[in-house]
């Protein structure tokens, strides 16, 4: 009689599976990714003058994620992680001699990584990629070689090709002091870029996306310029802030996500997308010793900023939103955003690829049903050293660094150890209280080591 059900079910149980998963409906999928932004500069992170309601009402309507994690500490490696699923050292994308890449450099994501993009293509998405870059000029590293049919935005960072000797964290950059170029699907159309009207035509460009695809499956990459600094307001939220220039550029990013957010309504897609925003590593924290007048973010509570492996430095704002689908609520279970990779695949019914190793994990139970997570180590990587390592509320430093002004990195034996969710701003060393801890977390960190293959260096 087994025999019988099991024929049953091969031959017409798993076809009629296939069929269901191949007919699913898949959603657009939409990521947000800010520039520089900190774990404290919205409202709903506890911000107390910085005004972002379309934000706050886009996590009281979706999940906020109080422990959600930059891939690095810094633009490059984020975001080559992010959009490949795998830690930055496995691409070569965090090694080399810099920190990020510069319009100069050699390297870039190299053409045999597979993106986001071009896995969802494979499913029958149309793909765009809209603002900031900064995984590569050279041939084969570019967005439209890399997976998106349609590319708009500025190739690096902002603060690139400068030609003023005013320091980029000034609270008046010059308009024609950096001649950064904007490009339109490899040709540049804009050379300096107008930063003051960046956000806004960055947002026309995903809203327009959206209209032209909007019968079809479509995933739009929105990674806004702002708030890396030099910071630049267009006249309608110019001195509107009391937080000064930089909460002009934050509360103007929020009325364009707020822009974003009602033009799905109104085009009838709401209900048929995933919308993520997140931050691509902590806030760049701008002193009056650099040269920045302030005009830099806030971590909030968490410790140290942009370029450290603190919490400051990669525990950033994480909201996901999706009318219908996603309850309204908050979850303190850790996440990266290297688990866009997996779930979008995961959704849109791609294959994984079998080829290479995949970091991000599907966190489609935690978004629907609030299942918790399977614990697993979330690995702080600066360039090519492994700093840190956290796995469940425990978090051990091998070394510790500043994001900028400290030229050696501390060793520390043993590691330093905060229980973060009673130490958010991992103050108190509890190392010595709990040994079991530290062996267990060494152990995670050997395993992960023991399977890693480090990618050709492209930072160069």
């Amino acid at each position: 009689m087994k025999i019988i059900v099991r024929i049953f079910l091969a031959l017409f149980c798993v076809p009629f599976a296939l069929v269901a998963a191949e007919s699913a409906p898949k959603p657009n999928i939409i990521i947000v990714l800010a520039d520089d932004l900190g774990y404290g500069d919205l409202g709903c992170y506890g911000h107390p003058s910085i005004r972002t309601p379309h934000l706050d009402r886009m996590a009281a309507e979706g999940l906020r994620f109080t422990d959600f994690y930059s891939p690095a500490e810094v633009c490059t490696p984020s975001r080559a992680a992010m959009l490949t699923g795998r830690y930055a050292i496995r691409s070569g994308m965090s090694t080399g001699g810099g920190r990020v890449l510069f319009p100069n450099s050699k390297g870039g994501l190299p053409a045999g990584e597979l993106t986001m993009a071009e896995m969802l293509k494979t499913r029958g998405y149309a793909t765009a990629h809209v603002g900031k870059w900064h995984l590569g000029v050279i041939e084969g590293s570019r967005p439209n070689e890399q997976g998106f049919d349609e590319s708009f935005g500025l190739p690096y960072s902002n603060d690139m090709d400068g030609r003023s000797k005013v320091p980029a964290g000034s609270p008046n950059p010059p308009v024609d002091g950096w001649n950064v170029p904007l490009i339109r699907n490899g040709k540049i159309t804009e050379r300096p870029a107008v930063q003051s009207t960046l956000t806004q035509r960055y947002t026309d460009e995903a809203i327009a996306f959206a209209h032209a695809h909007k019968a079809e499956p479509f995933f739009i990459y929105l990674a806004h310029t702002m708030p890396h600094v030099p910071l630049f307001a267009s006249a309608e939220f110019r001195g509107k802030s009391t937080r000064g220039l930089y909460g002009d550029v934050v509360e103007e990013l929020d009325a364009n996500v707020g822009r974003l957010l009602t033009a799905l309504r109104e085009e009838g897609l709401a209900e048929k997308t995933l919308v993520i925003f997140a931050s691509d590593n902590g806030p760049w924290l701008l002193t009056k010793a650099m040269g920045g007048n302030g005009q830099g973010g806030s971590a909030g509570l968490l410790r140290e900023g942009k370029g450290s492996t603190w919490e400051g430095g990669m525990r950033v704002p994480g909201i996901a939103w999706w009318p219908g689908r996603i309850k309204p609520g908050v979850t303190s279970e850790m996440v990266s955003a290297m688990d866009l990779f997996t779930t979008s695949l995961a959704l849109a019914g791609a294959e994984m690829p079998k080829d290479r190793a995949i970091d991000g994990a599907d966190i489609s139970t935690l978004l629907f049903e609030r299942k918790a997570l399977p614990e697993r180590p979330f690995f702080y990587y600066r360039g090519d050293m492994l700093m840190a390592c956290r796995l469940g509320p425990w978090k051990a430093h091998f070394w510790t660094q500043a994001g900028y002004g400290q030229p050696k990195p501390d060793a520390h034996n043993p590691p330093l150890l905060f229980h973060l969710p009673s130490d958010p701003s991992e103050k108190f060393d509890v190392a010595a209280e709990h040994p079991d801890v530290l062996e267990k977390i060494r152990e995670a960190v050997r395993v992960h080591n023991a399977t890693m293959v480090r990618g050709e260096p492209q930072l160069k």
